[in-house]
């Protein structure tokens, strides 16, 4: 199954019927488009396109779009709060493109410290990849796959945000202000990996 936001609706793709707002047997390419096209431009805020062979359906939404991956992470430090940034108004953890011939791990690490300033960042382990959908300014569609990692601080908080890169705040939250403040102003991808995260430090 894989969860794809599409101007922060949600696209699900399954191989079993799955009871959201809208739904679509995969049939071929078409439907895919379809799909993509019923959430950018009608009111329905979520859609399932399910079938059998969920790596065919899978490979062949890819095809869809240019590919780009990113990577980023949540940081904990020794209180169990979680590392932040505010970029374009919105709570958001620190990320972004890899480079050629990084790992995903690497570029995790470089990607946060660079964002927030931070050194010496403990990669602990793989959590998962999230996936959403967007339109650059020459009309090229992009599917963006970020791989997020958890990771620990224990450092000196020499955090200090990364203003060329549009980022206005770098701050540590408790998981009573992730879900008060962070929440209610983030997106959905983020919610997504954080709750993630949460039932694995549960188990």
């Amino acid at each position: 199954m894989y969860k794809v936001f599409v101007n922060e609706k949600k696209l699900l793709l399954s191989k079993e019927y799955q009871n959201l707002e809208k739904q679509l047997r995969y049939e071929s390419f078409t439907t895919l488009e379809m799909a993509v096209d019923i959430l950018e431009n009608t009111s329905a805020k979520e859609l399932n396109v399910y079938g059998e062979n969920i790596n065919e359906i899978w490979s062949q939404f890819q095809n869809l779009f240019r590919i780009i991956e990113a990577a980023g992470g949540i940081v904990s430090n020794s209180n169990g709060e979680v590392l932040f940034i505010k970029r374009l108004g919105k709570w958001d953890l620190p990320k972004g493109k890899m480079e050629k011939g990084e790992s995903r791990e690497e570029s995790a690490v470089r990607e946060i410290e660079e964002e927030t300033g931070l050194k010496d960042v403990e990669l602990v382990k793989f959590i998962n990849t999230t996936y959403h959908i967007y339109t650059e300014r020459n009309g090229d569609k992009i599917l963006k796959c970020t791989h997020w990692f958890e990771m620990n601080f224990d450092g000196e908080d020499t955090s200090k945000p990364q203003i060329e890169e549009g980022i206005t705040e770098v701050a540590w939250k408790n998981d009573s202000l992730i879900e008060n403040e962070v929440f209610p102003n983030t997106f959905k991808n983020i919610k997504l990996i954080l709750k993630e995260f949460w039932s694995n430090r549960t188990k």
